[in-house]
């Protein structure tokens, strides 16, 4: 009895370390406890279905809750995860969460307190009536079925250029309601859409110390650099990017003291508006030359292609019944966000 109440007193580690020496009776729920701490065996994190290897994007898309473990940012902004996930209310005071059948209002909390002072100063200071809010990450982060590459770790978010209403959307509209393209043509904004308050949005945006980069389409960039007035030092921040023509991509950096979290070159300090937006524009002209679609699809990320801890972060608390829902989900459902880019 003795050796039993003193055993019990042990950590669950030094527990297991003895019981699988000595293979002593009082140790019998010890495999239990190891199970509820690292998930069942069975849980859907299994990495592979019928001789198939599940891709993580349909692993991490399944899970509907965070994982509670302390916050952290896990590997890079493509290829990570996301632990003790919080989600961004989905109506706020200056903000509303779109398509909310994704369950992509997941991040960091350092995102979520970015976001909540961007929506509150954006309208109280610059007279923005609200932010929209696209996809974040999702609840433990990771590869996600459509959208992404990355958007990974929790420290993402995308913003629509679309005005929010004076009014707290339906859930039927959240769904349905697409965002404005700000494009004329593949190559110009549209002068009778783009307003001075889209360049404060995105000037505060850039400003906050948090935020590392933030993507939009070339030729938003441009007239950003038209735009900027004396003061141009936060255009370094903001990135020429693919796509991003009716919404713009935050990027916070990794948090600090946040272990695993890998950290992306530091933007130049040169504001971008010469040389690099040039080169941009000759990329976007030779893509409509080409025919879409010639780009061979890349292979789906695997867990083994992520951090060894993503694991741990997928499958704790998971049952079986997670992979049965990515399943059954009807992915082919999933409505865009904003409109396809316009061509020539």
């Amino acid at each position: 009895m003795a050796l039993r109440q003193k055993i019990k007193s042990l950590d669950i580690v030094q527990r297991a370390v003895i019981c699988l020496i000595l293979m002593l009776p009082p140790c019998g729920g010890v495999a239990a406890e190891f199970s509820q701490l690292s998930g069942p065996a069975n849980a859907p994190m299994a990495n592979r279905t019928n001789g198939r290897v599940t891709p993580a994007k349909e692993l991490f898309g399944a899970v509907t809750e965070p994982a509670p473990l302390a916050s952290r940012a896990i590997g890079t902004y493509a290829r990570g995860c996301l632990a003790g996930g919080v989600a961004l209310p989905i109506t706020g005071p200056d903000w509303q969460v779109m398509r909310l059948s994704r369950n992509r209002n997941w991040g960091h909390p350092r995102l979520i307190g970015v976001l909540e002072r961007l929506a509150n100063e954006a309208r109280t200071l610059d007279g923005w009536p609200g932010l929209l809010i696209g996809d974040m990450a999702q609840p433990r982060g990771g590869p996600m079925i459509t959208g992404h590459e990355s958007h990974q770790i929790g420290l993402d978010a995308d913003i629509w250029l679309t005005p929010m209403p004076h009014r707290v959307l339906t859930t039927k509209e959240r769904e349905d309601l697409m965002a404005r393209s700000m494009l004329r043509d593949p190559l110009a904004v549209d002068a009778k859409l783009w307003t001075p308050w889209h360049t404060k949005l995105i000037k505060r945006a850039a400003s906050y110390p948090e935020v590392e980069r933030i993507f939009v389409h070339p030729a938003i960039k441009q007239v950003l650099c038209e735009q900027a007035g004396a003061d141009r030092s936060w255009l370094s921040k903001v990135r020429p990017w693919w796509g991003h023509y009716y919404h713009f991509h935050v990027r916070i950096a990794c948090p600090p003291g946040n272990s695993g979290c890998q950290r992306q070159s530091p933007v130049s300090s040169d504001d971008g508006c010469g040389a690099e937006l040039d080169d941009w524009f000759k990329k976007l002209r030779r893509a409509e030359m080409q025919s879409p679609g010639t780009a061979p699809a890349k292979p789906p990320l695997t867990l083994d292609d992520l951090p060894a801890e993503c694991r741990t972060v997928l499958t704790y608390g998971q049952s079986t019944a997670d992979l049965a829902r990515a399943r059954t989900r009807n992915w082919a459902a999933d409505r865009p966000a904003g409109p396809p880019p316009p061509h020539y």
